[in-house]
């Protein structure tokens, strides 16, 4: 419910995941240098977007929990068995069975993937 995919570009979503009503996934992005964003001597009459836009993929893995409010930032990987924490905005790669939270997201603990704990 209320998520956003604005997906530019491609994004993958492994099987047996969850996702959070109010996610947001982004593909699109920019240069951060103002030179390399805005055309020079852009004219509203050129009919050409005034901004240079380019898109780059997310990966979600299988059995990812993404949890309410998270944002997903362009170039991502959520590796498998992963849990991104609410409200937490994804920067950067999450390796797998990993607990990650904050802004920017951080591990905060692996995920113990054993059955049988001793």
């Amino acid at each position: 419910m209320n998520c956003t995919l604005f997906d530019c570009n491609k994004i993958t979503i492994g099987s047996n995941t969850l996702i959070a009503s109010n996610v947001q996934m982004y593909t699109a992005t920019h240069p951060v240098e103002l030179s390399e964003r805005v055309i020079p001597d852009w004219k509203p009459e050129s009919g050409k977007y005034f901004c240079k836009t380019y898109a780059l993929p997310i990966t979600i893995g299988e059995g990812c929990w993404v949890s309410g409010g998270a944002i997903i930032l362009p170039v991502v990987t959520v590796g498998d068995g992963s849990v991104i924490g609410a409200g937490s905005v994804v920067t950067k790669d999450i390796p797998a069975n990993s607990v990650a939270v904050g802004n920017p997201c951080r591990i905060l603990r692996s995920i113990d993937q054993r059955k049988d704990k001793e």
